[in-house]
């Protein structure tokens, strides 16, 4: 079945970003390479994704977060390319869809060890996120709630969170 078919039958699509070898039963794969189970091959930094607005009912990103570049300094300015990830999940998910993330703690050997591991997450980044948190606000992301949050700083972080419209943020422009 054609992603589009699937998003016809079902009003949506599960999504397992950068699911490597190991996509879910049920969900649409995205990763960066060609293996076997992936449905749509493209790099998570280059956006937009080749997906529609509002077509995820729910995503999981297990140990990809770790991996996405904080920051850019270009010719342009500063990026911030760990927000522009998290504001893409967002426009491709549903109001109301669920994104499960599960990452190294940052402070954790599993963290340190990765030569590839460049964004180190702890219980508090997810704080930037939540409109509901005072840090909210800070750098301007797209709305979500943290709805789960499971975290050992020797081991890993577990985070559920919750897409939010944008009118329903309070002072939004």
């Amino acid at each position: 079945m054609s992603i589009d078919e699937i998003l016809q039958a079902n009003g949506g699509i599960q999504l397992d970003i950068a699911c490597g070898a190991n996509k879910q039963p049920g969900y649409v794969g995205l990763d960066v390479q060609p293996l076997p189970g992936v449905d749509i091959i493209h790099d998570l930094n280059v956006k937009p994704w080749p997906l529609p607005d509002e077509c995820v009912l729910r995503a999981i990103a297990s140990h990809i977060v770790e991996h996405i570049p904080p920051v850019a300094v270009t010719e342009t300015g500063t990026r911030f390319l760990f927000i522009e990830f998290m504001n893409e999940v967002w426009r491709v998910m549903k109001p109301g869809g669920e994104l499960a993330i599960a990452c190294p703690h940052g402070a954790s050997s599993g963290f340190l060890q990765d030569p590839t591991h460049c964004n180190p997450i702890n219980e508090t980044t997810w704080a930037y996120f939540d409109m509901d948190h005072p840090f909210y606000g800070f750098y301007k992301p797209k709305p979500w709630r943290v709805k789960f949050i499971n975290w050992n700083p020797a081991m890993n972080i577990e985070v559920v969170l919750i897409k939010e419209r944008m009118e329903d943020v309070p002072d939004a422009s």
